[in-house]
Protein backbone atom coordinates (compact mmCIF):
# COMPACT_ATOMS: atom_id res chain seq x y z
CA UNK A 1 0.00 0.00 0.00
CA UNK A 2 1.56 3.23 -1.22
CA UNK A 3 1.26 6.95 -2.84
CA UNK A 4 2.24 7.24 -5.70
CA UNK A 5 2.94 10.64 -7.79
CA UNK A 6 3.57 10.15 -11.70
CA UNK A 7 4.57 13.57 -13.93
CA UNK A 8 4.73 13.06 -18.00
CA UNK A 9 6.26 16.00 -19.49
CA UNK A 10 9.57 17.53 -19.12
CA UNK A 11 10.90 20.42 -16.64
CA UNK A 12 9.57 19.62 -13.31
CA UNK A 13 12.10 20.33 -10.54
CA UNK A 14 12.80 17.19 -8.92
CA UNK A 15 12.65 18.90 -5.76
CA UNK A 16 9.34 20.75 -5.45
CA UNK A 17 8.12 16.97 -6.65
CA UNK A 18 9.98 15.60 -3.87
CA UNK A 19 7.86 18.20 -1.89
CA UNK A 20 4.85 17.11 -3.42
CA UNK A 21 4.52 13.49 -2.98
CA UNK A 22 5.44 14.27 0.96
CA UNK A 23 1.58 15.74 0.94
CA UNK A 24 0.97 12.03 1.00
CA UNK A 25 3.52 10.63 3.49
CA UNK A 26 1.10 9.50 5.53
CA UNK A 27 0.33 7.14 3.53
CA UNK A 28 3.65 4.99 3.48
CA UNK A 29 6.15 5.76 6.46
CA UNK A 30 8.44 3.17 5.41
CA UNK A 31 10.36 4.59 2.61
CA UNK A 32 9.97 6.92 -0.36
CA UNK A 33 11.69 6.72 -3.57
CA UNK A 34 11.37 8.89 -7.20
CA UNK A 35 12.73 8.06 -10.68
CA UNK A 36 13.38 10.36 -13.68
CA UNK A 37 13.06 8.66 -16.91
CA UNK A 38 15.29 9.33 -19.89
CA UNK A 39 12.85 11.01 -21.49
CA UNK A 40 12.33 13.42 -17.89
CA UNK A 41 9.26 11.76 -16.85
CA UNK A 42 9.06 11.68 -13.62
CA UNK A 43 7.82 8.63 -11.13
CA UNK A 44 7.80 9.12 -7.26
CA UNK A 45 6.49 6.48 -4.51
CA UNK A 46 5.59 6.45 -1.01
CA UNK A 47 5.77 2.99 0.30
CA UNK A 48 3.79 1.29 2.91
CA UNK A 49 5.73 -2.37 3.08
CA UNK A 50 3.61 -5.41 3.38
CA UNK A 51 4.71 -7.84 0.58
CA UNK A 52 8.62 -7.96 0.03
CA UNK A 53 9.50 -6.21 2.69
CA UNK A 54 13.07 -5.75 1.78
CA UNK A 55 13.33 -5.60 -1.99
CA UNK A 56 10.14 -4.07 -3.12
CA UNK A 57 11.56 -0.49 -3.83
CA UNK A 58 9.39 1.35 -6.30
CA UNK A 59 9.72 2.30 -8.97
CA UNK A 60 10.25 -1.24 -10.29
CA UNK A 61 11.75 -1.27 -13.75
CA UNK A 62 10.57 -4.47 -16.07
CA UNK A 63 12.93 -6.27 -18.05
CA UNK A 64 13.07 -3.67 -20.94
CA UNK A 65 12.84 0.10 -20.45
CA UNK A 66 9.66 0.65 -18.72
CA UNK A 67 9.01 1.66 -15.25
CA UNK A 68 5.96 1.19 -12.52
CA UNK A 69 4.55 2.51 -9.70
CA UNK A 70 1.68 1.00 -8.20
CA UNK A 71 -0.58 1.43 -4.90
CA UNK A 72 -2.19 -1.74 -3.75
CA UNK A 73 -2.22 -5.56 -3.85
CA UNK A 74 -2.34 -7.87 -6.58
CA UNK A 75 -3.58 -11.04 -5.01
CA UNK A 76 -2.94 -13.27 -8.27
CA UNK A 77 0.95 -12.14 -8.87
CA UNK A 78 2.25 -15.88 -7.61
CA UNK A 79 -0.18 -17.29 -10.14
CA UNK A 80 0.46 -14.94 -13.03
CA UNK A 81 4.30 -15.44 -12.03
CA UNK A 82 3.87 -18.75 -12.68
CA UNK A 83 2.09 -18.81 -15.60
CA UNK A 84 1.95 -16.48 -18.18
CA UNK A 85 4.96 -14.53 -16.66
CA UNK A 86 6.99 -17.73 -16.74
CA UNK A 87 10.18 -16.97 -18.92
CA UNK A 88 10.01 -13.09 -17.35
CA UNK A 89 13.01 -12.82 -15.15
CA UNK A 90 12.16 -10.57 -12.19
CA UNK A 91 13.94 -8.53 -9.82
CA UNK A 92 11.91 -8.66 -6.83
CA UNK A 93 8.97 -11.26 -4.70
CA UNK A 94 6.66 -7.88 -5.02
CA UNK A 95 3.22 -8.49 -5.75
CA UNK A 96 3.63 -5.25 -7.94
CA UNK A 97 6.18 -6.02 -10.08
CA UNK A 98 3.85 -8.38 -12.83
CA UNK A 99 2.27 -5.22 -13.64
CA UNK A 100 5.10 -3.57 -15.69
CA UNK A 101 5.72 -7.19 -17.05
CA UNK A 102 2.19 -7.83 -18.33
CA UNK A 103 2.53 -4.39 -20.29
CA UNK A 104 5.66 -5.35 -21.51
CA UNK A 105 4.47 -8.71 -22.75
CA UNK A 106 0.26 -7.25 -23.72
CA UNK A 107 0.78 -4.07 -24.31
CA UNK A 108 -1.96 -2.14 -23.43
CA UNK A 109 -4.44 -5.05 -22.48
CA UNK A 110 -3.74 -6.95 -19.73
CA UNK A 111 -5.59 -4.97 -16.83
CA UNK A 112 -8.61 -7.97 -17.06
CA UNK A 113 -6.09 -10.56 -16.08
CA UNK A 114 -5.37 -8.28 -12.35
CA UNK A 115 -7.17 -9.84 -9.47
CA UNK A 116 -6.97 -7.26 -6.94
CA UNK A 117 -6.91 -3.38 -5.55
CA UNK A 118 -4.96 -1.08 -7.58
CA UNK A 119 -3.50 1.84 -8.88
CA UNK A 120 -0.90 2.53 -11.45
CA UNK A 121 1.10 4.46 -13.67
CA UNK A 122 3.50 2.40 -16.27
CA UNK A 123 6.11 4.57 -18.57
CA UNK A 124 7.84 3.23 -21.38
CA UNK A 125 9.89 6.28 -23.18
CA UNK A 126 6.92 8.97 -23.76
CA UNK A 127 4.36 5.94 -23.87
CA UNK A 128 2.49 5.30 -20.32
CA UNK A 129 -0.69 3.90 -19.23
CA UNK A 130 -2.42 4.33 -16.39
CA UNK A 131 -5.16 2.39 -14.70
CA UNK A 132 -7.38 1.60 -11.53
CA UNK A 133 -8.65 -1.62 -9.98
CA UNK A 134 -12.53 -2.43 -11.31
CA UNK A 135 -14.44 -0.68 -8.16
CA UNK A 136 -11.92 1.61 -7.10
CA UNK A 137 -10.59 0.61 -3.79
CA UNK A 138 -7.62 2.68 -4.35
CA UNK A 139 -8.18 6.23 -5.05
CA UNK A 140 -6.07 7.49 -8.11
CA UNK A 141 -6.56 11.64 -9.38
CA UNK A 142 -5.63 13.07 -12.53
CA UNK A 143 -4.32 16.05 -14.13
CA UNK A 144 -3.18 18.91 -16.65
CA UNK A 145 -0.89 21.35 -15.71
CA UNK A 146 -0.57 25.27 -17.91
CA UNK A 147 2.46 23.77 -19.61
CA UNK A 148 0.51 20.25 -20.91
CA UNK A 149 2.20 17.87 -18.36
CA UNK A 150 -0.22 15.01 -17.40
CA UNK A 151 -0.14 14.14 -13.48
CA UNK A 152 -1.39 10.94 -11.55
CA UNK A 153 -1.86 10.61 -7.98
CA UNK A 154 -2.78 8.69 -5.35
CA UNK A 155 -4.86 11.84 -3.38
CA UNK A 156 -5.69 15.36 -4.75
CA UNK A 157 -2.77 16.61 -2.43
CA UNK A 158 -0.02 16.76 -4.43
CA UNK A 159 -1.57 18.62 -7.39
CA UNK A 160 -4.54 20.36 -6.26
CA UNK A 161 -2.38 23.50 -6.62
CA UNK A 162 -0.06 22.24 -9.82
CA UNK A 163 -2.76 21.73 -11.84
CA UNK A 164 -5.13 23.66 -13.88
CA UNK A 165 -7.88 21.30 -14.36
CA UNK A 166 -8.22 17.73 -12.42
CA UNK A 167 -10.13 15.02 -11.43
CA UNK A 168 -10.87 11.37 -10.15
CA UNK A 169 -9.38 8.54 -12.20
CA UNK A 170 -12.97 6.47 -13.24
CA UNK A 171 -12.64 2.64 -11.67
CA UNK A 172 -12.47 -0.26 -14.11
CA UNK A 173 -10.65 2.17 -16.60
CA UNK A 174 -7.18 3.04 -17.86
CA UNK A 175 -5.45 5.63 -19.83
CA UNK A 176 -3.13 5.94 -22.61
CA UNK A 177 -1.74 8.74 -24.72
CA UNK A 178 -2.88 6.69 -27.37
CA UNK A 179 -6.28 5.18 -26.41
CA UNK A 180 -7.72 7.89 -24.20
CA UNK A 181 -10.08 6.39 -21.65
CA UNK A 182 -10.92 2.68 -21.72
CA UNK A 183 -13.43 0.65 -20.01
CA UNK A 184 -11.87 -2.52 -19.04
CA UNK A 185 -14.06 -3.95 -16.50
CA UNK A 186 -17.28 -4.82 -17.67
CA UNK A 187 -18.93 -7.03 -15.47
CA UNK A 188 -22.39 -8.94 -16.52
CA UNK A 189 -24.28 -7.15 -13.70
CA UNK A 190 -24.20 -4.18 -14.78
CA UNK A 191 -27.13 -4.99 -16.67
CA UNK A 192 -29.80 -5.32 -14.52
CA UNK A 193 -31.68 -8.22 -16.60
CA UNK A 194 -28.95 -10.34 -15.65
CA UNK A 195 -29.83 -11.25 -12.75
CA UNK A 196 -31.40 -14.64 -13.29
CA UNK A 197 -29.49 -17.14 -11.59
CA UNK A 198 -30.95 -19.21 -8.88
CA UNK A 199 -30.02 -18.63 -5.36
CA UNK A 200 -27.24 -20.92 -4.15
CA UNK A 201 -26.64 -20.43 -0.61
CA UNK A 202 -23.60 -22.38 -0.69
CA UNK A 203 -21.81 -20.65 -3.71
CA UNK A 204 -21.97 -17.15 -1.75
CA UNK A 205 -20.37 -18.92 1.04
CA UNK A 206 -17.55 -20.36 -0.69
CA UNK A 207 -17.09 -16.96 -2.67
CA UNK A 208 -16.94 -14.79 0.02
CA UNK A 209 -14.57 -17.26 1.91
CA UNK A 210 -12.59 -17.67 -1.04
CA UNK A 211 -12.74 -13.58 -1.42
CA UNK A 212 -11.27 -13.36 2.44
CA UNK A 213 -8.26 -16.20 1.81
CA UNK A 214 -6.71 -13.91 -0.86
CA UNK A 215 -6.85 -11.02 1.32
CA UNK A 216 -5.11 -12.53 3.90
CA UNK A 217 -2.00 -12.51 1.58
CA UNK A 218 0.50 -10.59 3.61
CA UNK A 219 4.29 -10.39 5.23
CA UNK A 220 3.03 -8.02 8.19
CA UNK A 221 0.18 -8.77 10.88
CA UNK A 222 -3.19 -8.61 10.08
CA UNK A 223 -6.65 -7.32 11.75
CA UNK A 224 -9.97 -6.95 11.36
CA UNK A 225 -12.32 -3.87 11.71
CA UNK A 226 -15.22 -4.99 14.15
CA UNK A 227 -18.38 -3.38 14.45
CA UNK A 228 -20.61 -5.90 15.39
CA UNK A 229 -22.47 -5.31 12.24
CA UNK A 230 -23.17 -8.55 10.00
CA UNK A 231 -20.80 -7.39 7.16
CA UNK A 232 -17.64 -7.19 9.60
CA UNK A 233 -18.55 -10.06 11.82
CA UNK A 234 -18.62 -12.71 9.05
CA UNK A 235 -15.91 -10.95 7.62
CA UNK A 236 -14.15 -11.58 11.07
CA UNK A 237 -15.57 -14.69 11.58
CA UNK A 238 -14.10 -16.40 8.23
CA UNK A 239 -10.76 -14.91 8.89
CA UNK A 240 -11.03 -16.34 12.18
CA UNK A 241 -11.57 -19.55 10.47
CA UNK A 242 -8.93 -19.49 8.44
CA UNK A 243 -6.12 -18.15 10.56
CA UNK A 244 -6.90 -21.18 12.76
CA UNK A 245 -6.31 -23.21 10.04
CA UNK A 246 -2.49 -21.98 10.17
CA UNK A 247 -2.20 -22.01 14.49
CA UNK A 248 -2.53 -18.13 14.11
CA UNK A 249 -4.85 -16.43 16.27
CA UNK A 250 -7.06 -12.70 14.70
CA UNK A 251 -6.61 -8.88 16.31
CA UNK A 252 -10.12 -7.49 16.16
CA UNK A 253 -10.65 -3.91 16.33
CA UNK A 254 -13.81 -1.97 17.58
CA UNK A 255 -15.05 1.48 18.27
CA UNK A 256 -17.73 3.32 20.19
CA UNK A 257 -18.39 6.40 22.24
CA UNK A 258 -18.10 3.93 25.28
CA UNK A 259 -18.89 1.08 26.55
CA UNK A 260 -22.75 0.87 25.67
CA UNK A 261 -22.25 1.91 21.95
CA UNK A 262 -24.33 -0.62 19.88
CA UNK A 263 -21.41 -1.87 18.09
CA UNK A 264 -18.89 -2.04 20.57
CA UNK A 265 -21.80 -4.08 22.43
CA UNK A 266 -22.07 -6.34 19.64
CA UNK A 267 -18.81 -6.19 18.97
CA UNK A 268 -17.76 -8.25 22.47
CA UNK A 269 -20.21 -10.48 21.64
CA UNK A 270 -18.84 -11.49 18.46
CA UNK A 271 -14.98 -11.24 19.78
CA UNK A 272 -15.88 -13.38 22.72
CA UNK A 273 -17.94 -16.20 20.27
CA UNK A 274 -15.01 -16.28 17.82
CA UNK A 275 -11.94 -16.22 20.12
CA UNK A 276 -10.39 -13.40 18.58
CA UNK A 277 -7.53 -11.07 20.34
CA UNK A 278 -10.09 -8.02 20.58
CA UNK A 279 -9.26 -4.69 20.71
CA UNK A 280 -11.82 -1.64 22.06
CA UNK A 281 -11.48 1.98 21.59
CA UNK A 282 -13.08 4.86 22.99
CA UNK A 283 -13.75 8.54 21.64
CA UNK A 284 -14.98 11.51 23.00
CA UNK A 285 -17.69 13.77 21.00
CA UNK A 286 -15.20 16.68 21.81
CA UNK A 287 -11.74 14.55 20.49
CA UNK A 288 -14.28 13.97 17.31
CA UNK A 289 -14.98 17.59 16.37
CA UNK A 290 -11.58 18.43 17.33
CA UNK A 291 -10.20 16.58 14.51
CA UNK A 292 -12.86 17.55 12.01
CA UNK A 293 -10.45 20.16 9.77
CA UNK A 294 -7.57 17.61 9.78
CA UNK A 295 -9.91 14.48 9.06
CA UNK A 296 -11.25 16.55 6.31
CA UNK A 297 -8.08 17.75 4.71
CA UNK A 298 -7.21 13.90 5.39
CA UNK A 299 -10.08 12.89 3.14
CA UNK A 300 -10.26 15.06 0.62
CA UNK A 301 -14.33 15.27 1.01
CA UNK A 302 -17.15 17.33 2.52
CA UNK A 303 -20.00 14.39 1.87
CA UNK A 304 -21.72 14.58 5.53
CA UNK A 305 -21.62 10.23 5.75
CA UNK A 306 -18.62 10.24 4.55
CA UNK A 307 -17.30 12.75 7.50
CA UNK A 308 -19.51 11.80 10.07
CA UNK A 309 -18.49 7.74 9.38
CA UNK A 310 -14.65 8.83 9.04
CA UNK A 311 -14.11 10.51 12.27
CA UNK A 312 -14.64 7.25 14.50
CA UNK A 313 -12.34 4.99 11.83
CA UNK A 314 -9.66 7.92 11.90
CA UNK A 315 -8.95 6.88 15.78
CA UNK A 316 -9.39 3.13 15.66
CA UNK A 317 -6.77 3.33 12.61
CA UNK A 318 -4.27 5.20 14.64
CA UNK A 319 -4.84 2.60 17.70
CA UNK A 320 -4.59 0.07 15.44
CA UNK A 321 -0.79 1.11 13.76
CA UNK A 322 0.07 2.23 17.44
CA UNK A 323 -0.07 -1.69 18.09
CA UNK A 324 1.95 -1.78 14.80
CA UNK A 325 -0.29 -3.88 12.47
CA UNK A 326 -0.83 -2.43 9.04
CA UNK A 327 -3.55 -4.47 7.56
CA UNK A 328 -7.18 -4.65 8.50
CA UNK A 329 -9.78 -6.50 6.49
CA UNK A 330 -13.10 -4.57 6.26
CA UNK A 331 -16.92 -4.99 5.45
CA UNK A 332 -17.52 -2.39 2.96
CA UNK A 333 -19.88 -3.26 0.14
CA UNK A 334 -21.92 -5.66 1.24
CA UNK A 335 -25.14 -3.08 1.56
CA UNK A 336 -24.65 -2.12 -1.61
CA UNK A 337 -24.58 -5.70 -2.78
CA UNK A 338 -27.43 -6.93 -1.29
CA UNK A 339 -29.19 -3.77 -1.05
CA UNK A 340 -28.79 -3.77 2.91
CA UNK A 341 -29.62 0.39 3.81
CA UNK A 342 -32.64 0.62 5.16
CA UNK A 343 -34.36 2.76 2.42
CA UNK A 344 -33.98 -0.03 0.02
CA UNK A 345 -37.31 -1.54 1.76
CA UNK A 346 -39.04 0.94 0.12
CA UNK A 347 -38.40 0.63 -3.49
CA UNK A 348 -41.31 0.55 -5.86
CA UNK A 349 -39.90 -2.61 -7.51
CA UNK A 350 -37.72 -5.54 -7.86
CA UNK A 351 -36.10 -3.77 -11.00
CA UNK A 352 -35.56 -0.50 -8.57
CA UNK A 353 -34.03 -2.35 -6.61
CA UNK A 354 -31.80 -4.60 -8.70
CA UNK A 355 -30.58 -1.15 -10.41
CA UNK A 356 -30.36 0.45 -7.51
CA UNK A 357 -27.70 -2.10 -6.04
CA UNK A 358 -26.04 -1.92 -9.08
CA UNK A 359 -25.49 1.57 -9.18
CA UNK A 360 -24.56 1.72 -5.49
CA UNK A 361 -21.63 -0.62 -6.75
CA UNK A 362 -20.40 1.53 -9.52
CA UNK A 363 -20.77 4.67 -6.79
CA UNK A 364 -18.93 3.14 -4.21
CA UNK A 365 -15.39 4.83 -4.81
CA UNK A 366 -17.24 8.60 -4.39
CA UNK A 367 -18.46 7.08 -0.80
CA UNK A 368 -17.45 3.86 1.09
CA UNK A 369 -14.22 3.80 -0.58
CA UNK A 370 -12.81 6.90 -0.50
CA UNK A 371 -13.60 7.04 3.56
CA UNK A 372 -11.97 3.65 3.80
CA UNK A 373 -9.39 4.10 2.43
CA UNK A 374 -8.36 7.97 3.45
CA UNK A 375 -9.16 7.62 6.75
CA UNK A 376 -6.93 4.40 7.70
CA UNK A 377 -4.14 5.60 5.16
CA UNK A 378 -3.97 8.62 7.42
CA UNK A 379 -2.02 6.18 9.94
CA UNK A 380 -0.43 4.35 6.98
CA UNK A 381 -3.02 0.89 7.32
CA UNK A 382 -4.42 -0.94 4.57
CA UNK A 383 -8.05 -1.90 4.50
CA UNK A 384 -9.25 -4.95 2.49
CA UNK A 385 -12.32 -4.97 1.26
CA UNK A 386 -13.29 -9.04 0.36
CA UNK A 387 -17.26 -7.89 -0.60
CA UNK A 388 -16.01 -6.66 -3.22
CA UNK A 389 -13.85 -9.38 -4.85
CA UNK A 390 -14.41 -9.67 -8.40
CA UNK A 391 -15.15 -13.41 -8.39
CA UNK A 392 -17.71 -12.92 -5.62
CA UNK A 393 -19.90 -10.16 -7.16
CA UNK A 394 -20.20 -12.22 -10.19
CA UNK A 395 -21.96 -14.53 -7.96
CA UNK A 396 -24.27 -12.38 -5.89
CA UNK A 397 -25.36 -9.50 -8.29
CA UNK A 398 -26.23 -12.21 -10.46
CA UNK A 399 -29.27 -13.52 -8.54
CA UNK A 400 -32.37 -13.35 -9.28
CA UNK A 401 -33.38 -9.53 -7.80
CA UNK A 402 -36.55 -11.41 -6.19
CA UNK A 403 -34.40 -13.38 -3.84
CA UNK A 404 -32.38 -10.29 -2.74
CA UNK A 405 -35.17 -7.74 -2.03
CA UNK A 406 -35.96 -7.23 1.64
CA UNK A 407 -39.83 -7.41 1.66
CA UNK A 408 -40.14 -10.50 -0.10
CA UNK A 409 -38.49 -11.95 3.28
CA UNK A 410 -40.25 -10.07 6.49
CA UNK A 411 -38.15 -7.07 5.98
CA UNK A 412 -34.88 -8.30 7.02
CA UNK A 413 -32.45 -6.61 4.91
CA UNK A 414 -29.76 -8.82 3.26
CA UNK A 415 -31.82 -11.51 3.91
CA UNK A 416 -29.71 -14.31 1.84
CA UNK A 417 -26.19 -13.04 2.70
CA UNK A 418 -27.93 -14.09 6.28
CA UNK A 419 -29.70 -16.71 5.33
CA UNK A 420 -26.06 -18.23 3.58
CA UNK A 421 -24.28 -18.37 6.78
CA UNK A 422 -27.14 -19.68 9.16
CA UNK A 423 -25.54 -23.25 9.35
CA UNK A 424 -26.65 -24.29 13.13
CA UNK A 425 -23.88 -27.12 12.99
CA UNK A 426 -21.37 -25.52 12.25
CA UNK A 427 -22.33 -21.53 13.12
CA UNK A 428 -20.31 -18.44 11.96
CA UNK A 429 -21.88 -16.27 14.31
CA UNK A 430 -24.32 -15.62 17.29
CA UNK A 431 -27.77 -16.08 15.95
CA UNK A 432 -28.69 -12.26 17.48
CA UNK A 433 -25.13 -10.78 15.59
CA UNK A 434 -25.90 -12.55 12.92
CA UNK A 435 -30.07 -11.29 12.03
CA UNK A 436 -28.91 -8.33 14.10
CA UNK A 437 -30.96 -4.58 12.52
CA UNK A 438 -28.54 -2.63 10.43
CA UNK A 439 -26.65 0.47 11.84
CA UNK A 440 -24.91 2.76 10.01
CA UNK A 441 -21.10 2.66 11.15
CA UNK A 442 -21.56 6.57 11.79
CA UNK A 443 -25.02 5.47 14.07
CA UNK A 444 -23.59 2.32 15.72
CA UNK A 445 -20.59 3.98 17.41
CA UNK A 446 -23.18 5.84 19.48
CA UNK A 447 -26.01 7.87 18.34
CA UNK A 448 -24.71 10.89 20.71
CA UNK A 449 -22.06 11.27 17.65
CA UNK A 450 -24.35 12.57 14.90
CA UNK A 451 -26.68 14.16 17.55
CA UNK A 452 -24.04 16.60 19.16
CA UNK A 453 -22.26 16.69 15.94
CA UNK A 454 -25.08 18.27 13.77
CA UNK A 455 -25.99 20.44 16.55
CA UNK A 456 -22.11 21.66 16.74
CA UNK A 457 -22.40 21.97 12.72
CA UNK A 458 -25.20 24.22 13.45
CA UNK A 459 -23.38 26.90 16.22
CA UNK A 460 -20.98 27.72 13.84
CA UNK A 461 -23.05 28.18 10.38
CA UNK A 462 -25.02 31.20 10.98
CA UNK A 463 -28.63 31.94 9.01
CA UNK A 464 -27.18 34.16 6.77
CA UNK A 465 -24.67 32.42 5.54
CA UNK A 466 -26.70 29.16 4.74
CA UNK A 467 -28.98 31.36 3.05
CA UNK A 468 -26.10 32.59 0.89
CA UNK A 469 -24.67 29.07 0.35
CA UNK A 470 -25.72 29.34 -3.21
CA UNK A 471 -23.55 32.31 -3.82
CA UNK A 472 -20.56 30.89 -2.31
CA UNK A 473 -21.08 27.76 -3.48
CA UNK A 474 -22.61 27.37 -6.86
CA UNK A 475 -21.63 23.78 -7.27
CA UNK A 476 -22.93 21.67 -5.10
CA UNK A 477 -24.49 23.77 -2.52
CA UNK A 478 -24.77 22.53 1.00
CA UNK A 479 -28.58 22.42 1.91
CA UNK A 480 -27.99 22.19 5.50
CA UNK A 481 -25.67 24.62 8.47
CA UNK A 482 -23.86 20.77 9.07
CA UNK A 483 -22.89 20.40 5.47
CA UNK A 484 -22.12 24.26 5.10
CA UNK A 485 -19.58 23.56 8.24
CA UNK A 486 -17.87 20.99 5.94
CA UNK A 487 -17.68 22.74 3.10
CA UNK A 488 -15.86 25.87 4.85
CA UNK A 489 -13.46 23.43 5.38
CA UNK A 490 -13.00 21.61 2.44
CA UNK A 491 -12.79 25.08 0.88
CA UNK A 492 -10.22 26.30 2.64
CA UNK A 493 -7.75 23.48 1.79
CA UNK A 494 -9.33 22.61 -1.60
CA UNK A 495 -10.49 25.71 -3.22
CA UNK A 496 -10.43 24.90 -6.69
CA UNK A 497 -13.29 23.97 -8.89
CA UNK A 498 -12.36 21.10 -9.89
CA UNK A 499 -12.07 19.91 -5.71
CA UNK A 500 -15.49 20.19 -5.55
CA UNK A 501 -16.40 18.51 -8.41
CA UNK A 502 -14.74 15.37 -7.33
CA UNK A 503 -16.94 14.88 -4.34
CA UNK A 504 -20.66 13.13 -4.77
CA UNK A 505 -23.28 13.69 -1.94
CA UNK A 506 -24.89 10.36 -1.33
CA UNK A 507 -28.59 11.02 -0.14
CA UNK A 508 -30.91 7.52 0.02
CA UNK A 509 -34.08 7.20 -2.02
CA UNK A 510 -36.92 6.39 -1.30
CA UNK A 511 -37.75 7.88 1.59
CA UNK A 512 -38.98 11.49 2.86
CA UNK A 513 -36.00 12.21 5.10
CA UNK A 514 -33.23 12.97 3.34
CA UNK A 515 -30.68 12.50 6.02
CA UNK A 516 -28.41 9.84 5.39
CA UNK A 517 -28.17 8.35 9.28
CA UNK A 518 -30.08 5.10 9.14
CA UNK A 519 -31.79 6.21 11.91
CA UNK A 520 -33.82 8.96 9.70
CA UNK A 521 -35.12 5.81 7.76
CA UNK A 522 -39.26 5.24 9.50
CA UNK A 523 -38.10 1.25 9.59
CA UNK A 524 -35.36 1.90 11.78
CA UNK A 525 -37.57 3.30 14.45
CA UNK A 526 -40.59 0.59 13.19
CA UNK A 527 -37.72 -2.48 13.05
CA UNK A 528 -38.87 -5.46 15.06
CA UNK A 529 -35.47 -6.47 16.42
CA UNK A 530 -36.20 -9.40 17.65
CA UNK A 531 -36.84 -10.57 14.14
CA UNK A 532 -33.83 -11.98 13.75
CA UNK A 533 -34.74 -15.07 16.56
CA UNK A 534 -38.20 -16.11 14.21
CA UNK A 535 -37.39 -18.97 12.16
CA UNK A 536 -37.82 -17.74 8.54
CA UNK A 537 -37.23 -20.05 5.50
CA UNK A 538 -37.21 -19.39 1.68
Amino acid sequence: MCGILAIIGKGKDEQLVKQLSKRMSHRSPDESDIHITENGHILSHERLSIIDLHSGKQPIKGTKSAYMVHNGEIYNHQELRDGILKDHTFRTKSDSEVIVHLYEEFGYEFLHLLDGDFAFVVVNGDDFIAGRDPLGVKPLYYGLDERGRVYFASEMKPIADQCKTFSTFPPGHYYTPETGFVKYYKPEYEDFKKATNALDLSQIREALTEATRKRLMSDVPIGVLLSGGLDSSLTSSIAARLLKEKGKKLHSFSIGLDEEAPDAKAARKVAEFLGTEHHEIHFSVEQGIEILEKLIWHLETYDVTSVRASTPMYFLSKAITDLGIKVVLSGEGADEVFGGYLYFRNAPSTEDFQKETIERVQKLFTADLLRADKSTMAHGLEARVPFLDKAFLDVAMLIQSEEKQPKTYDGVEKYILRKAFDTPEDPYLPSEVLWRQKEQFSDGVGYNWIDQLIEYAASKVTDEQIEAAAERFPYNTPATKEAYFYRDIFHKHYPQLSAAQTVRKWIPKWQENQDPSGRANAAHVQADTEIAKSNISV
